[in-house]
């Protein structure tokens, strides 16, 4: 029981982190999904992935908005990795 809340309290921290980073780059989820990637990467794509705008404050927003999606999606990795391994349990 106490797996079961753990692990649902982790998905839903993890759901509310990453709703909140692509709120905080404005309209930069809408531009994933419209668009695929380019054949080699340009300065406008690169400030859309990580959710910023350009502009004077993009220097000092860079590390962290890498930094947050970083962690995001390592959350991600393990919440996968959670997953897997009760998923695997239960066919046992």
């Amino acid at each position: 029981m106490e797996t079961a809340l753990f692990v649902g309290g982790g998905a839903l921290l993890s759901a509310f982190a990453a709703r909140h980073f692509l709120r905080r780059g404005k309209g930069a989820a809408d531009q994933w999904v419209k668009g695929g990637f380019k054949g080699k990467m340009d300065r406008t794509e690169a400030v859309s992935i990580l959710g910023l705008r350009d502009g004077p404050k993009l220097r000092m927003q860079l590390k962290d908005a890498h930094r947050q999606i970083m962690l995001a999606n390592h959350r991600i990795e393990e919440l996968n990795e959670a997953k897997d391994l009760l998923e695997k349990d239960k066919r046992r």
